[in-house]
């Protein structure tokens, strides 16, 4: 793994973000069989990742941004995890599980008692990832037109 990895909370306004969902959504679109577009998809507005319900990270190795994930509110007791992306660069060297770790700890930190989230069924890494990290395969929570797989995981509060 790179030798200075960082985290930070940003705005998913800001430049980098919107580069790093720049790439994901152009790597969404030759996955997916259907192609992917963003205003198709259940969350419509990026506003909703805004504090203080919400959180939007961007990991960060040697200076160069390569991971973003954010999440907003899913009723009163859940993260909605969204927009989860590793670039391809950096893949295999435990950054998406950083990611998620992050967004549990922020998720959990604000209050929250629940992870949920949902996947394609092109993205096998991700459904390894989420299997892997404690998350299990439960029923459709939401009518997302990009999911095949939905999962949830309780947050463990010390």
């Amino acid at each position: 793994m790179a030798a200075d990895i960082r985290i930070a909370e940003e705005p998913v306004t800001s430049p980098t973000a919107q580069h790093c969902l720049e790439r994901y959504y152009s790597e969404l679109r030759k996955r997916f069989e259907e192609g992917f577009d963003p205003g198709k998809s259940i969350l419509h507005t990026l506003d909703e990742f805004a504090p203080p319900n919400g959180c939007f990270l961007v990991i960060y190795a040697d200076g160069a941004p390569v991971a973003c994930g954010g999440f907003t509110p899913l009723g009163a007791d859940a993260a909605y995890l969204k927009r989860m992306w590793v670039a391809p660069e950096a893949r295999g060297l435990g950054v998406g599980r950083k990611l998620l770790s992050a967004l549990e700890e922020k998720a959990q930190s604000l209050g929250y008692r629940f992870a949920r989230l949902e996947t394609h069924k092109a993205l096998a890494e991700a459904q390894r990832l989420y299997r892997s990290s404690g998350y299990t395969e439960v029923e459709p929570f939401n009518d997302e037109l990009y999911a095949h797989h939905w999962f949830e995981k309780a947050l463990n509060r010390a």
